[in-house]
């Protein structure tokens, strides 16, 4: 990523990543990985699921919501953020600290 941005710089194409942690989407919210995070039991719930997913992250939550990866990268490509590239624009409540 940080390539592309130094090659495509002088054209002003701008190039920067989003890392999220645990997105509160159909992706995740389901059965298979409700078992993934809980196999101690017979049939994990949403909320055996959340205690489990809350460890991965220092702020108090299980998953973020779309909007706020959206928010994201409305910044990024927002006139406020016209000057960054070559970034990795981490949204993970924490969870790399």
């Amino acid at each position: 990523m940080k390539v592309l941005a130094k090659e495509l710089a002088p054209v002003s194409i701008r190039v920067n990543t989003v890392h999220p942690t645990t997105v509160a989407t159909p992706m995740i919210l389901n059965e298979p990985t409700y078992r993934l995070f809980r196999p101690d039991l017979e049939n994990p719930t949403r909320e055996d699921f959340e205690v489990a997913a809350r460890t991965l992250n220092k702020l108090p939550v299980a998953a973020i919501e779309p909007s706020d990866i959206s928010n994201a990268i409305l910044y990024l490509v927002s006139d406020a953020g016209r000057f960054l590239t070559g970034i990795t624009h981490v949204v993970d409540a924490g969870g790399q600290l």
